[in-house]
């Protein structure tokens, strides 16, 4: 059977973004062999969890959100755009799932903001237009490269022919449509991403169990490989790995964990 993957809708009060989004992710999904199961943003938590209880993994996709910056500290600026409450919710009990079961997780821009605050990190509200427009949009293709340490989880993912070794990273050529970015990485996430030119955080992973080093499986990333997953290698093995990750999951002892307020 195909691994059920988890993706919540992602918002609660854009229809028009929510349908064209979400088929993107469900569609790499499928393409990877995972069966992609929409996670709604108005049920009940018992609803929501007895759903979630179904999936074999999480994908966190982005939103024109952003999250509450009362969560990391902060007050919030002009340029920050609206929280989603509903959104946040769901993905706090998604976060909460995957990381008490080992759940193989994978969070995209707005997703991946969501996980790095969900682990006690901050984020820089809004980002400088220049030397990089990391505020691209959907239609850009290429906007900038990131750098890669090749022992890493998303280094092992890249070939050397779209990632080329270049002083010992990988220069990974991404999309980019985000105007926010971690700014202290949250608690067991490692950076393994960094934008060439201005060194904005574009990818962590962590999750890893002190006992049994890599037996989770997480990656966030900022960019959208769903929107490139026809003309990048890299973009297919990332949704590939979640799929993988997910069909070789099985319950295993719940580890505890403080549930984040909303």
């Amino acid at each position: 059977m195909k691994p059920r993957i988890a993706i919540p809708v992602p918002t609660s009060n854009n229809p028009e973004y929510n349908t064209r989004s979400w088929a993107q992710y469900a569609e790499a999904v499928n393409r990877a062999g995972g069966d992609p199961v929409q996670i709604p943003l108005d049920s009940s938590p018992r609803a929501t969890a007895d759903l979630i209880n179904t999936c074999q993994g999480v994908l966190l996709p982005g939103s024109p959100a952003d999250v509450n910056p009362h969560k990391y500290g902060h007050e919030p600026i002009p340029e920050c755009n609206p929280a989603d409450p509903a959104r946040e919710n769901v993905d706090e009990l998604l976060i909460q799932d995957a990381h008490n079961l080992y759940k193989p997780l994978l969070t995209i821009c707005f997703g991946t903001q969501s996980l790095n605050v969900w682990r006690g990190g901050t984020l820089v509200q809004d980002l400088a237009p220049v030397p990089v427009n990391h505020s691209a949009g959907r239609t850009v293709a290429v906007a900038h490269s990131v750098a890669v340490p090749p022992e890493s989880t998303l280094g092992g993912m890249l070939s050397r022919e779209e990632a080329p070794d270049q002083r010992g990273f990988l220069r990974l050529p991404i999309n980019s449509s985000h105007h926010q970015a971690i700014g202290i990485p949250g608690d067991g996430l490692r950076v393994v991403g960094r934008s060439t030119e201005d060194g904005v955080v574009e990818a962590v992973e962590g999750g890893q169990d002190q006992q049994n080093p890599g037996a989770h499986f997480v990656l966030g990333v900022q960019w959208h490989p769903e929107r490139t997953y026809e003309i990048s290698p890299a973009s297919r093995a990332i949704f590939a790995r979640l799929i993988s990750e997910a069909t070789s999951w099985a319950p295993r002892a719940i580890r505890t964990s403080v549930v984040q307020e909303s």
